[in-house]
C-alpha cells in the first residue's frame, strides 16, 4: 500500500524553526520527485518546494526562498523541509506529494499525496 506520511508540524513563535519529514512506503521512493505544498485556511493549496528524485535539483516558491531548505535521504525514504525564520503567514497544513514523471510546483504534476501536518506560527 502506497503511503506518504508527514510529521514535524506544531506551534512555533515567529522567527522560530521547524523541520518537517515526509516518509514514503509501498513504492520505489528514489524514483519519485517529492514536493511540499501548503494550504492556509480559506486559501488554495500552493507549492512550497520540490526536489528531484536524486536530489540534484530543488525549487522554491518565492515566498520561502532563503528561509526553507528541502533535502532527501533515499536510503531512509524520507524528504525533509527545514523551515527557518517562520512567519505567521507560513501557518498552514503542509502536505508532501510524489511525482513519478514530472517535477515542479504544480499540483497536477503529483500522483500521490500525504494527509498533511499542521504548522502554526503565532506568538
Amino acid at each position: 500500500q502506497l503511503q506518504l506520511v508527514e510529521s514535524g508540524g506544531g506551534l512555533v513563535q515567529p522567527g522560530g524553526s521547524l523541520r518537517l519529514s515526509c516518509v514514503g512506503s509501498g513504492f520505489t521512493f528514489g524514483y519519485y520527485a517529492i514536493g511540499w505544498f501548503r494550504q492556509a485556511p480559506g486559501k488554495e493549496r500552493e507549492g512550497v518546494s520540490c526536489i528531484s528524485s536524486g536530489g540534484g535539483r530543488t525549487n522554491y516558491a518565492d515566498s520561502v526562498k532563503g528561509r526553507f531548505t528541502i533535502s532527501r535521504d533515499n536510503a531512509k525514504n524520507t524528504v525533509y523541509l527545514q523551515m527557518n525564520s517562520l512567519k505567521p503567514e507560513d501557518t498552514a497544513v503542509y502536505y508532501c506529494a510524489a511525482a513519478g514523471h514530472r517535477y515542479g510546483l504544480a499540483e497536477y504534476d503529483y500522483d500521490y499525496w500525504g494527509q498533511g501536518t499542521q504548522v502554526s506560527v503565532s506568538s
